[in-house]
């Protein structure tokens, strides 16, 4: 009688029944669908199902199904694209704006996989369609940022080291320091050597002039850290969105790439994707007219002109006291029934706020909202890229006392609240970015791309199962079982993971099975030849597995070792190819060496006598 641990066969079991739950709901597909949100950020009623609804059974638009899914959105899912195509127009035109709609594709699985948290696994851009993008990084202005910081930082030094000064002036990487008493050069010297010693300092012209550049290596470091920094917001910006599964990585020397799996419509996306919010806190000029200095275009010494919401002018100082850099957390919380944006700063930035509003009680601070995009135009018959910086004062309000780390910006309207907080938390991109190519993948391509994978699978597998059922007789078929075992597993940890699976990838499982089966042929091949040295059937089946484990293991721990590297260095397809190389070498391992044995007890354990194995 064969034997086998009664515990491993129902670790086979338990094992194969939760693969089989987890990969369940990959098989209902997927449908065409429309995401819904409000563009003031409130969450969907149930009412709203009805009434949406309705309107789509009063346009004679066929729908599957109608749903709000856990952050409010509300989901219409339909049979087939051109309903999808016209609902969205029809939501459009009904509408006016007031939503922001996304078409994707939703799953057909019933909910009650999704409240049990089954997912279908996910589908890279080249299988479910969607949006790729290309930006450029404004690596220069990265470096201006860092200059007019410098600025900001000298003029707080001397400040404090009680040194006058007449003027502190950025000028492309170095900033220039005209100190009004020639005396205190060296004072200055050792304030700022004293403040960072790594600050390259020359004389300028006169003995009251000094100036600070940035070297070649500061320049690249700053223009590296600013394209790693923006990876990183717009990471934190598409999770805010909820697109499944995106890919955000460095292209070349100064671009990212984006891709946004399933997303057709990605107008909301791009918007808020590559916007440049951020914030600068300074004091109001409470001496002189903002409306003089319009008129006669000249500013007091150390002010700046702005504009406020309703187009007013305002005398803003230069010196900045906090900027959304030294942001920690911001969060859209009501103050006293009107909307406000709760900001957190770091220790530098409150210790900043401290002393300012320490100084100034009774006196005006405003609140500069800064945005930055890129506008393509016509000029002298030619397209051309322009910048465009707006810079507006989003608030003016009194310092009524003293406050540090911890305050809040009012007035702003709700979405406006909602959507800078959004921006504000996700991570303030470290230098503007500029669209420079944008496709739109269809999901007719994606489909045929699986359509043909999955045609490859199944004809690989057939004629495998064939070979295998001819050649091995009843061990074929146990082989058969174990690699469509395999598969199911394999499909089952991608859903659990949430890994995408890419054109890629479904090479990758075509090739795990092709690999799967080499463990079961040389356990046979021992087993024939345990036979043919005169063992019993019940110890060549032993022996067969015990003497095969090392040369299987061996094979797989140095594919496993490939595979390792291939994702550690890989990006995009090659990533996704190694993901599912992975997961098939450590499946096959176990069908094969537990799942094979454990059927063969099934068939030959429970009689008392083995005369001979069909192999």
């Amino acid at each position: 009688m064969h034997q086998f641990p009664a515990w491993k066969s129902w670790t086979v079991l338990v094992v194969l029944l939760a693969g089989l739950v987890l990969a369940l709901p990959n098989v209902f597909g997927e449908s065409p669908a429309l995401q819904l949100s409000r563009k003031d950020r409130a969450p969907f009623t149930e009412p709203a199902l009805a009434e949406f609804a309705g309107l789509l059974a009063g346009a004679g638009i066929a729908s599957e199904t109608v749903y709000l899914d856990d952050g409010g959105r509300l989901w219409l899912r339909f049979g087939d694209v051109p309903a999808q195509l016209a609902a969205r127009d029809l939501i459009q035109r009904q509408y006016e704006g007031q939503f922001a709609i996304a078409t994707t594709f939703a799953s057909r699985a019933p909910r009650w996989l999704g409240t049990l948290g089954l997912e279908p696994m996910s589908l890279g851009l080249d299988l479910r369609g969607g949006i790729y993008l290309v930006y450029e990084v404004d690596v220069n202005g990265a470096v201006t940022q860092l200059v007019q910081v410098m600025e900001r930082d000298l003029r707080k030094t001397l400040r404090d080291a009680r040194i006058q000064y007449d003027d502190v002036a950025a000028e492309g990487t170095r900033v220039s320091i005209r100190l009004r008493d020639p005396a205190r050069h060296d004072d200055a010297l050792a304030a700022i050597r004293k403040f960072d010693p790594q600050l390259v300092l020359k004389d300028g012209a006169t003995p009251a002039e000094l100036l600070t550049e940035l070297t070649e290596d500061q320049v690249r470091q700053r223009q590296d850290f600013a394209i790693q920094q923006n990876i990183t917001a717009l990471n934190n910006r598409v999770n805010a969105l909820g697109v499944a599964e995106p890919v955000v990585q460095r292209q070349g020397l100064n671009r990212i790439a984006v891709q946004l799996p399933g997303i057709q419509d990605a107008s909301e996306v791009v918007r808020v994707l590559g916007k440049v919010a951020t914030l600068e806190f300074r004091l109001v000029d409470p001496v002189n007219s903002p409306l003089e200095a319009e008129r006669s275009g000249r500013t007091p010494l150390g002010m700046r002109l702005y504009r406020q919401r309703d187009g007013g002018p305002v005398l803003l100082r230069r010196d900045i006291i906090a900027t959304g850099d030294q942001l920690v957390d911001a969060s859209f919380a009501p103050a006293q029934g009107e909307p406000a944006v709760s900001v957190v700063l770091d220790s530098r930035g409150g210790e900043e706020m401290l002393r300012t509003t320490r100084e100034n009680v009774g006196r005006p601070m405003a609140v500069v909202f800064i945005e930055k995009e890129r506008e393509l135009v016509e000029r002298d018959g030619r397209k051309v890229v322009v910048d465009r910086s707006k810079e507006e004062v989003i608030s003016v309000a009194t310092i009524r006392g003293v406050f540090s780390s911890r305050f809040q910006i009012t007035g702003l309207s709700a979405a406006e609240g909602q959507e800078l907080a959004k921006l504000l938390r996700a991570g303030a991109l470290a230098a503007p970015l500029y669209i420079v190519e944008q496709r739109l993948i269809g999901p007719s391509l994606g489909r045929d791309n699986i359509q043909r994978g999955y045609q490859a699978l199944l004809l690989g597998m057939a004629v495998l199962f064939a070979f295998m059922a001819v050649y091995y007789r009843v061990f074929g078929l146990v082989a058969c079982a174990v690699l469509a075992a395999n598969v199911v597993l394999i499909t089952a940890l991608l859903s659990l993971f949430k890994a995408a699976l890419t054109l890629p990838g479904i090479a990758g499982i075509v090739l795990t099975v092709g690999m799967a089966v080499d463990a079961n042929i040389l356990i046979f091949e021992r087993i024939r030849e345990e036979l043919r040295n005169g063992s019993s059937p019940v110890a060549a089946i032993t022996a067969g597995f015990e003497r095969a484990f090392s040369a299987i293991l061996d094979s797989n721990v140095t594919t496993l070792i490939a595979g390792i590297m291939l994702f550690a260095f890989g990006t995009g397809p090659i990533k996704g190819f190694a993901v599912v190389l992975n997961l098939g070498i450590l499946t096959s391992m176990f069908t094969a060496l537990v799942g094979s044995r454990a059927l063969l007890h099934v068939i030959y354990g429970r009689r008392r006598r083995v005369e001979r194995l069909a192999i």
